[in-house]
């Protein structure tokens, strides 16, 4: 289930972030994640609008779109990928904006083909100067996706 993240959930919601990050990005050392977890806590999550989803009291993926309509997260719980979880997450915020924007690694592949998948075009590259790796800035706007 879908819901707005509420203040219970900060704990959870950044163990789900931290284990789901490190798997994602096996090229970025998982201490530099660590490291980020206080800027996660206290800039971008007091700064998003989140939903999660809950399944059997359990946290197993969020959403976080920030200001501009620029997705800063989307997770899932390693275990629980493929299941469906990221695509309604994604989903349930293109019922909300008209266009949405986010930045994902280039090495991401799964991510990028994922994004894809649900109507998000790469319209430019850029470098994060911390992890030292190239991204991708990707766009989706509500009239150019694929009808199912």
């Amino acid at each position: 289930m879908i819901r707005k993240w509420l203040s219970d959930d900060v704990e959870p919601l950044l163990t789900l972030w931290l284990e789901s990050t490190t798997v994602a990005h096996p090229f970025i050392d998982a201490q530099y994640w660590q490291e980020s977890e206080a800027v996660v806590r206290e800039v971008y999550l007091p700064s998003a609008e989140t939903w999660v989803w809950e399944e059997e009291g359990q946290l197993r993926g969020f959403i976080s779109v920030m200001e501009s309509a620029f997705v800063g997260a989307l997770f899932v719980d390693p275990a629980y990928a493929g299941k469906g979880i990221g695509h309604a997450l994604i989903h349930h915020v293109q019922q909300r904006y008209p266009s949405l924007s986010l930045e994902v690694y280039q090495k991401n592949s799964r991510a990028v083909n994922f994004y894809h998948a649900q109507g998000f075009r790469i319209e430019d590259s850029a470098w994060q100067e911390d992890t030292q790796h190239p991204t991708w800035l990707m766009s989706w706007q509500a009239d150019q996706t694929p009808s199912a």
